[in-house]
């Protein structure tokens, strides 16, 4: 999650636990807690691959945040002892304000490495974007009257109480939109292909599900309050270069990373041909974030290079009007490709059927 909403998850858990004793205090080391496992964002671990993949690794590890927890807990009950705090409760403290970071970072589709330093892929419960005010908005009330107030247990409670109760509804919803998609692609075949499903940025109401069909990925767009069939729209996912890029240990890595909801592309640099990945993760259809140049062809075959980070353009206002549009229209059946390009003639059209022309293309 973004870092506002982690410092005031902190906070919020920080006064509630050591609110009586410590005041606003608490609040603030609570705050400074729940933004410290990001600071690894400041690691350069050698490319653009090591640094997208690495991050949420040891800093967000549940086993190093539980031993650090211990240490600052022994270290505070030693030699502050200016309140009656005991071993205890400095160990819930810490323990709570360092480890919900890493277990909220986990209901995101990002990818949290809970078990570092264990060779397991990283969680990702996929239920809330990374970004969501209905989250955010009760622990900030919450903390800002508390700050302002003085020590208020109740309003921290109600800030804690409604916000994991927006992540219970998001898990709720996403159990339900993945229900209602398993019968259309069973109908197709699919239902046992690679399948994410999880919320488009900023809400819980709209849904992106993406499946990966061999050669090509399927995606769509579904409303929790849709009552039509949900209607997928395929994209080539450049199959034929996969085995490329897993010739690369950064291809390896990346893999392992984002599992098999990668796409590939070829495109020209100072006169030779770079191999791309996409993480088709994040962001949202035609505006994918994070893309990695990996290898470049030189004479007949590809050689690894130093993963560096490609430049994708990010969703403008247009694409996000339309957003807002389909979230608060569940009539309105948008094509995913809609939002790549707002000016274009077939901007707010529906998706025509489940294999689009986008996808007939790119077969031949």
């Amino acid at each position: 999650m973004d870092s506002l909403t982690q410092a005031c998850l902190g906070a919020a858990v920080g006064g509630a636990i050591l609110g009586r004793h410590l005041g606003r205090k608490s609040l603030l080391a609570g705050a400074m807690l729940g933004t410290l496992p990001d600071l690894d964002v400041i690691i350069d671990y050698g490319d653009a691959v090591a640094n997208y993949t690495y991050h949420r690794g040891f800093s967000h590890s549940l086993l190093v945040l539980s031993a650090l927890a211990m240490v600052l807990a022994l270290l505070s009950a030693r030699f502050i002892t200016r309140w009656d705090i005991s071993l205890k409760r400095w160990g819930f403290f810490y323990g709570a304000c360092l480890l919900t970071h890493p277990l909220l970072d986990a209901f995101t589709a990002y990818g949290t490495q809970l078990l570092w330093p264990l060779d397991v892929p990283p969680t990702s419960w996929s239920s809330i974007f990374i970004i969501d005010p209905l989250y955010t908005l009760p622990l900030f009330v919450a903390v800002i009257y508390v700050l302002i107030r003085g020590y208020r247990p109740r309003a921290l409670t109600w800030g804690l109480a409604l916000s994991s109760a927006y992540l219970v509804f998001s898990l709720g919803a996403k159990w339900t939109i993945d229900a209602r998609v398993e019968p259309v692609l069973a109908q197709r075949g699919l239902e046992d292909a690679p399948r994410l499903v999880q919320p488009t940025p900023f809400n819980t109401l709209l849904w992106r599900v993406t499946v990966v069909d061999g050669s090509d990925y399927q995606e769509a767009l579904v409303g929790l309050f849709d009552t039509r069939e949900a209607l997928f729209e395929g994209f080539p996912r450049g199959a034929s270069l996969e085995d490329a890029a897993l010739n690369t240990a950064s291809g390896q890595r990346l893999r392992w990373f984002a599992g098999p909801f990668l796409s590939y592309r070829t495109q020209m640099k100072d006169e030779a041909a770079g191999l791309i990945a996409t993480d088709l993760r994040l962001g949202m259809s035609g505006f994918h974030p994070f893309s990695f140049l990996l290898a470049e062809r030189l004479d007949e075959g590809w050689t690894a290079t130093v993963a560096t980070g490609i430049p994708e353009r990010s969703a403008g206002t247009d694409a996000l009007a339309l957003l807002a549009r389909r979230v608060f229209s569940p009539g309105l059946r948008l094509c995913p490709s809609a939002f790549a390009d707002t000016s274009s003639t077939t901007s707010g059209k529906e998706c025509p059927s489940f294999k689009t022309p986008v996808q007939e293309s790119a077969r031949k």
